[in-house]
């Protein structure tokens, strides 16, 4: 996520090392280097300017304390516009009204219909609501069998007339469905076109005063940078739409719709898109994203995503099995699937602050734990709960029936003994042994 832009801010930024002080000189070479960084993340050219300038004014005369190298500062200084100028604090989603009636617009390929059921599945999980999806575009057959689908995969259900040419009449029949239902939640996703058109923009409006939706999001494309800003100007326009959702956030992403979208429009950017899994929904936290830009991770989050993952009385059990020395492989597989559920593993690994950095150009497969689950899955049940019973023969052919070596399946098998002992010291509070054990297994 923003890769190509936290790299070039990073080196903007270094320009400062090793200055006593913040210098008019040194902070015009920082700031040159800045607004260059943002142009290429393909950022509105005057966005940048004003935004450099607003850097510049609040750097200059500020004294640099004695526990911050000015380097330190400028970053902060720059964190601290980045969060401003992406809005300031996360915006919640309007859920008054009984049902609350949402409706998705934006261009065909943002994204639209997909996060349509991201949000129907977050509502449902999150905010422990009933949502009802309403399929409105009569223009695609396969738009209206993609919701279909969707929904099926969430366990939402879909409403949709095919006899049905007026998107207004069945927007209107899909509410009053919910209804009957007792759906609080109406998520209503309409027709998208290439590029914006007088007849789109007329019919989104005329379906916008029929049904007067609690909340209006607009959906765009990251990758689209610049042109994305300009879609969301057009529509915002014809709306006045409430906020924002940034698809494609996994890709490869430049960063200037994101950074320039709440300054064009005055609108939120409510929530962004992570991946292609219905789980991969973030609620867009403008000073988190700042934070990563700069490099800095965002520890926030990853627990955040943690701690939904997280089962209190299965944690119970495998504790008990810990002190017990029953910690088996079925246990280890278990973990390995919450792990999987917090998302793909570039992202997580990004949220760690400087890991993102640290292992730039290594590519981090999203089924990095797939040869590890097919050695498990070899196993016979009597092997995971007993990993003392793999003798060679054993291994061989759990070598054999996962597609993988006998060095792999011995590397495994080491790195799970070791795990366990740690997690038995942490149990036991030996902090120092755990520490000695850490440092032996580098």
């Amino acid at each position: 996520m923003f890769d190509n832009l936290s790299d070039k801010l990073d080196k903007a930024l270094h320009v400062l090392k090793g200055h006593g002080q913040i210098t008019e000189i040194n902070v015009a070479e920082t700031l040159k280097e800045v607004r260059r960084a943002l142009l290429d993340a393909d950022v509105n050219f005057k966005i940048a300017k004003e935004f450099t300038n607003t850097v510049k004014e609040k750097a200059m005369g500020q004294n640099v304390l004695t526990t911050l190298q000015p380097g330190q500062l400028m970053v902060k200084i720059v964190k601290d516009e980045l969060t401003d100028l992406m809005g300031g604090d996360a915006e919640d989603i309007n859920l008054t009204g009984n049902p609350s009636v949402i409706l998705m617009s934006g261009l065909q390929g943002s994204g639209k219909t997909t996060f349509s059921g991201k949000l129907a599945n977050f509502l449902k999980n999150k905010k422990s609501k009933k949502p009802l999806l309403v399929a409105c575009d009569v223009y695609r057959p396969a738009a209206i069998d993609q919701l279909h689908v969707v929904g099926e995969q969430i366990g939402v259900e879909v409403y949709s007339d095919r006899e049905n040419n007026d998107p207004v009449a069945i927007a209107q029949a899909g509410i009053a469905h919910a209804k009957s239902l007792g759906c609080n939640v109406v998520i209503i996703d309409t027709a998208g076109r290439l590029a914006v058109d007088e007849q789109m923009m007329k019919e989104i409006a005329n379906i916008h005063k029929a049904i007067q939706p609690q909340e209006t999001l607009f959906v765009v494309d990251s990758m689209t940078g610049q042109d994305a800003v300009n879609t969301a100007k057009a529509f915002n326009d014809i709306l006045n739409f409430d906020g924002v959702i940034l698809t494609k956030l996994d890709g490869d992403t430049r960063g200037g719709a994101a950074i320039s979208i709440k300054s064009v429009v005055d609108k939120p950017i409510k929530f962004i898109g992570t991946g292609e899994k219905m789980e991969a929904i973030d609620v867009f936290h403008p000073s988190r994203m700042a934070d990563r830009i700069l490099g800095m991770g965002d520890v926030v989050s990853l627990v955040e995503r943690a701690q939904e993952q997280f089962d209190e009385e299965q944690a119970r059990k495998i504790q008990k099995k810990i002190a017990k020395n029953k910690f088996g492989f079925d246990d280890f597989l278990t973990q390995i699937q919450q792990i999987k559920k917090m998302g793909n593993m570039k992202d997580l690994i990004g949220m760690i602050p400087g890991a993102g950095k640290a292992l730039k150009g290594l590519d981090i497969d999203d089924d990095a734990f797939k040869h590890i689950e097919a050695i498990i899955h070899s196993m016979t049940p009597d092997e995971r709960s007993t990993p003392s019973l793999l003798n060679a023969s054993r291994k061989k052919r759990i070598a054999s029936g996962s597609g993988t070596s006998i060095q792999e399946v011995n590397q495994l098998l080491k790195q799970f003994d070791q795990m366990s002992k740690m997690m038995k010291m942490m149990q036991g509070g030996g902090g120092k042994k755990m520490m000695q054990m850490m440092q032996n297994m580098r």
